[in-house]
């Protein structure tokens, strides 16, 4: 099958622990040198992705097979009670993608956002499976605990967050016109974007907010409650040693650079990429910064001999 640009895509669903069905897509070949699995941020889907795999499929040229797959209660995936709307399940639903659909050979995780903060909680959750087949992993746009100490990220702890969760709770329809405050991603970062004079790729607009708009606002509380106590500092221990990347832009209000810096600082030997300007819609806005970013991390780890301890 292939998708609208004419190449050809792989589509599975993977059940995960709890039976929610999660949509995943596959690009490149099954035999390549290394796996990818993308995952993406808050009130987005794996098309959030698009641009950027474009740009690496021209890179790395069949040497990577890329793995998409949307969250629970985003995109095509499967919505779930309320309660299992948490970073810790993220984490599960991202086992159970790997154990499907790449059980074995070397591994890339690559997460913006949200999904670095399900990258890192797999981590905790399953550290034997980092140490034995984790080759690199990228962060981008993400935090690995303080969320509402810094940024916009403070409104995590709002009372006008804390409304919208009772709302949610008694009347998710009512809830749904408070969408616009309640996604921490697309539209915050784009407006930000257009206030400082940059010019923004029409795509970006158009894809950030059709995808912001789908969200169902049970899915959007669920993760809100979550972030605001997420603490995964603990877990960057698990990643010693592992070629590591992490990207921001100077300008992310949602996850600053702060946050970057901290993560990169407790991942010895990570390089740190600081995209001036950059909001944090960066993987839509600034696609060929990050790309480089990423086809560097692979170079790290797919030289001769440098995936044998690791596959």
């Amino acid at each position: 099958m292939s998708d609208t640009t004419g190449r050809h895509v792989r589509r599975a669903t993977v059940v995960a622990d709890d039976g929610v069905p999660l949509a995943v897509h596959e690009y490149g070949p099954r035999d390549a040198d290394v796996t990818a699995v993308f995952l993406h941020g808050h009130c987005m889907r794996s098309q959030v992705w698009s641009l950027l795999r474009e740009a690496l499929e021209a890179s790395w040229r069949g040497r990577v097979r890329m793995v998409f797959y949307d969250h629970r209660g985003h995109g095509n995936s499967g919505h779930a009670p309320a309660s299992t709307y948490t970073i810790d399940q993220l984490g599960r639903d991202l086992d159970a993608v790997i154990a499907s659909v790449a059980p074995t050979g070397p591994l890339l995780l690559i997460g913006h956002s949200m999904g670095g903060m399900a990258a890192l909680t797999y981590a905790r959750q399953r550290p034997d499976e980092i140490r034995a087949r984790l080759a690199g992993i990228a962060l981008i746009s993400t935090a690995a605990g303080g969320l509402a100490e810094i940024g916009l990220g403070k409104m995590l702890r709002s009372p006008a967050i804390g409304a919208f969760h009772v709302a949610v709770r008694r009347a998710p329809r009512v809830a749904a016109g408070s969408k616009r405050v309640t996604c921490l991603v697309g539209g915050a970062a784009l407006r930000v974007a257009r206030t400082r004079g940059r010019t923004v790729d029409p795509r970006v607009v158009v894809v950030a907010a059709a995808m912001a708009a789908e969200t169902s606002v049970v899915t959007m509380a669920g993760f809100l409650a979550s972030f605001a106590d997420f603490d995964e500092a603990a877990s960057t221990a698990v990643l010693a040693g592992i070629p590591a990347v992490v990207v921001c832009g100077t300008a992310d209000l949602l996850t600053p650079v702060a946050h970057s810096e901290s993560l990169a600082a407790r991942l010895p030997g990570a390089e740190l990429v600081r995209i001036a300007g950059a909001g944090h819609s960066i993987i839509m806005d600034r696609t060929s910064e990050v790309a480089a970013a990423l086809d560097a991390l692979v170079q790290r780890v797919t030289v001769p001999g440098s995936l044998a301890t690791t596959g």
